[in-house]
């Protein structure tokens, strides 16, 4: 009798959760079922069953992707295929923080995401992860190395593994061999492993997982507040400078501080058209004088150790002050500002200065001191209003013209006054470092 009555207590505890089960909607059962699903998944692809393709595409200025499981990539078709089980996906990213430029110069391989056909086998295998990004695209160029390679690299790699930063093997694309001998150094200072270079090598490669594409803060910044280990530029700085100037001479004591002037030739705009005269000012003030002009085929250690060794840089806004993140803190950087470059001097320069503890002048030129006077007289918008330009596209109309249009003819008597002070500065300096 106890029995029947437990067998009538059981079916009518299996009945009462079918009347449950049917007083819920289905959408709601829908809903419980694919959380189940979704937490399950995550479960097993943190354990590395079936890696999960997945892109964020929010940013203004870039894109990343990644494969949080075992990856093969197949360099020759610029692929990573997702290994084992998964839902079939396909991603494509430009691995370039510059993402809505046209490159019609120096192009950025797109590369692929899948976990659709199995991918081919593996020819050698990887213990870290890999970071893939492009030096194509505008890095020609000084300034744009560091704000679309090294910096966002830099970025990258302490925002995703900031307690071992250096872990990831980075697969380059885009990867000419005159960067690859350029920045050699500055790359194994990122990564304790062998660059992969995704045009050169042929072979396969496997990872346990890949993170395609670099952050950006903007240009020439680096956010601290957006970094788990709290990262800053002058962290970055140092990173260079050890880098590059491990071979200065420590016990190195000039008599009086040094200036050094970044001069322009080539005809591409913002040359100091009276650089000889501002030479003798400066030696008058006090300043050794030294005038310099980087070239491609200047090697990175031979800029850093001029750079590093001098107490004050001056020169026209433009990619060649790039060089003052070779400066050492404490140090002066003037930047001349030409008519319609203040918005993207400040922009470019002054920030990423005063983050380094560099000592950060701005000289604005008068509308004399610039040759577009002559070319467009005092009245043409061009010159009278430079605010006028930001109708339309005002990248190229600023590229064509302040950039590369004008030059600088000083106002000496004016300038002296920022030279005393830069050589005030730059005697502490002076004093401090040695």
């Amino acid at each position: 009798m106890k029995k029947c009555n437990s067998s009538a207590v059981i079916v009518l505890a299996l009945l009462f959760s079918l009347f449950l089960l049917s007083q819920i909607k289905l959408s709601s059962i829908s809903k419980i079922f694919a959380e189940i699903s979704t937490t399950s998944d995550q479960v097993l692809t943190s354990r590395g069953y079936f890696p999960i393709i997945s892109c964020d595409r929010s940013h203004g200025n870039y894109d990343t992707c990644s494969i949080n499981g075992p990856t093969v990539l197949d360099p020759k078709t610029a692929t990573f295929y997702a290994m084992g089980p998964t839902r079939p996906v396909v991603e494509k990213v430009r691995p370039y923080p510059q993402k809505n430029q046209t490159f019609k110069v120096e192009p950025v391989k797109t590369v692929t995401l899948t976990s659709g056909p199995s991918g081919p086998p593996c020819m050698v295998q990887h213990n870290a992860p890999a970071l893939v990004f492009s030096v194509g695209g505008l890095t020609w160029s000084f300034f744009h190395t560091f704000i679309d390679a090294f910096i966002p690299l830099f970025i990258t790699l302490n925002s995703i593994a900031p307690d071992d930063p250096d872990r990831f093997v980075l697969v380059i694309a885009d990867y000419p061999d005159w960067f690859r001998r350029r920045y050699a150094d500055l790359l194994r200072r990122l990564s304790k492993h062998p660059v992969v270079s995704l045009d050169k090598d042929t072979r396969t490669h496997c990872f346990p997982s890949a993170t395609v594409g670099l952050i950006s803060h903007g240009i020439m910044t680096i956010d601290p507040e957006l970094i788990p280990n709290s990262k800053t530029a002058a962290h970055f700085h140092s990173l260079v400078h050890e880098t590059y100037c491990d071979r200065l001479r420590a016990t190195l004591k000039p008599k009086r501080p040094r200036l050094l002037i970044m001069g322009r030739s080539g005809g591409v705009g913002r040359v100091i058209l009276n650089q000889g005269e501002l030479k003798r000012a400066a030696e008058e003030e006090g300043f050794e004088v030294v005038e310099f002009e980087s070239k491609h085929t200047t090697t990175m250690r031979v800029v850093c150790e001029l750079v590093s060794s001098s107490h004050a840089m001056l020169g026209v806004h433009g990619a060649a002050l790039t060089n003052s993140l070779f400066l050492r803190p404490g140090s002066v950087l003037v930047q001349v500002v030409g008519i319609g470059l203040e918005e993207v001097a400040e922009l470019c320069f002054a920030g990423v200065a005063k983050d380094m503890g560099l000592e950060y002048m701005e000289y604005k030129i008068g509308v004399e001191e610039s040759s577009l006077v002559d070319r467009y007289g005092r009245d043409d918008a061009i010159v009278k209003d430079p605010s006028s330009m930001a109708k339309g596209n005002r990248y190229h109309k600023v590229m064509r013209v302040y950039l590369k249009q004008q030059n600088v003819n000083l106002d000496l008597a004016r300038l002296r006054v920022y030279l005393k002070r830069a050589y005030e500065k730059a005697k502490i300096a002076m004093l401090k470092q040695s």
